[in-house]
């Protein structure tokens, strides 16, 4: 995690952000802002050919880097979801729902040419910290 003033943001230490020159995630204030995020992991690609797979994967990681800069997935108000073929568009968004059905974020899915082939799935995130405070119990 790295901190200037009220600027803080995390990694995942994927070479692409190092490449890149972003964060996985990164808070000003209150508000949390997630970069795109695929099923990368420290091996390559996670679930390849499996798209629900991809995006169980993707949203641990998004969980992780808000939890990591104060938040809780009870924060997320917003996703916005990119599926390499619009054929998983409902798989994707049966994981999406087992996650957020409770929280009901503004969400966007289309299909989109994603950064590699094998990657099926790409999501971002915006949480405002205490914004899953108003949720009913």
């Amino acid at each position: 995690m790295s901190e200037t003033g009220e600027r803080r943001w995390v990694g995942t230490g994927t070479h692409w952000e190092e490449i890149g020159g972003y964060a996985r995630a990164v808070r000003i204030g209150e508000r949390i802002l997630v970069s795109g995020t695929t099923a990368t992991g420290p091996d390559g690609v996670v679930g390849a050919g499996d798209a629900a797979t991809q995006a169980r994967f993707i949203l641990g990681r998004i969980e992780k880097a808000i939890n990591d800069l104060g938040g809780r997935m009870t924060d997320v108000v917003r996703t916005r979801v990119y599926v390499s073929d619009i054929a998983h568009w409902e798989a994707v968004a049966r994981v999406h729902g087992e996650t957020f059905a409770p929280i009901r974020p503004a969400n966007t899915l289309v299909e989109a040419r994603l950064a590699a082939p094998e990657h099926l799935v790409e999501i971002e995130a915006e949480a405002v910290v205490g914004a899953g405070d108003a949720l009913q119990p």
